[in-house]
């Protein structure tokens, strides 16, 4: 029987797609061992059982598979977040903290085995260009830890929200040095630790923190 053409084109859409994630997989091999400068195109390829033509019909050049492979890289980083959000939801955690430890205790335990990425992405060996996509996934980050938080949209929050986010890219940092999985876990229990911590400022008292923080500061147009 003769296929017809929605089944055609979804095989050739499955076919694009597999060929797309063993580049992809083939490059995140290549740059963690070459870093973006050195790695080749042909190293890829070759890895990956394609070839040059291929490589630059999906992806247009080295550097636009560079930036295909973080922007990979960052949403399964949220989708692995998010999932530890969902699972402590159905679990009956309704709490916007305990469920913002949830999603970074997830994010976090994950980063063992994405340790060649974050070095992949942290070494400063990038191409141009990628700074900026990397302010711009920070963003994300900050706006998708405000919803899980529920906090106010002020400057204030902004700041704390902002300083949290910032604790746990420096905690996957550290996780991804250390020595051994082992190592690793150890790290990632004493980072959640430390973030608990934190809790007075993020959570029960975020609001009255925000507002005292508010009231010290002098008014921008001076009195009324």
């Amino acid at each position: 029987m003769p296929t017809r053409p929605a089944e055609r084109a979804g095989r050739r859409w499955s076919s694009t797609e597999a060929v797309r994630a063993e580049l992809l997989d083939a490059a995140r091999v290549v740059f963690a061992k070459h870093g973006f400068a050195e790695a080749s195109v042909t190293e890829v390829v070759e890895r990956a059982g394609s070839s040059v033509g291929s490589l630059y019909h999906h992806f247009g050049s080295k550097t636009d598979l560079f930036l295909a492979l973080w922007q990979r890289h960052h949403d399964e980083q949220l989708q692995i977040a998010r999932a530890g959000v969902a699972q402590a939801r159905q679990a009956g955690v309704t709490d916007p903290f305990d469920l913002f430890v949830a999603g970074a205790r997830s994010y976090l335990e994950a980063t063992w085995s994405r340790r060649d990425l974050v070095r992949i992405f942290q070494v400063g060996d990038t191409p141009p260009g990628f700074g900026e996509l990397q302010r711009r996934g920070g963003r994300a980050w900050i706006d998708a830890n405000f919803k899980v938080l529920g906090a106010e949209h002020d400057s204030v929050h902004r700041v704390l929200v902002w300083l949290v986010t910032s604790f746990l890219g420096e905690a996957r940092r550290e996780i991804a040095k250390a020595r051994s999985a082992r190592a690793a876990s150890a790290l990632v229990d004493t980072m959640i630790d430390v973030l608990k911590r934190m809790r007075p400022l993020l959570a029960d008292d975020l609001t009255a923190v925000a507002a005292t923080l508010g009231a010290d500061r002098e008014p921008v147009d001076g009195p009324a």
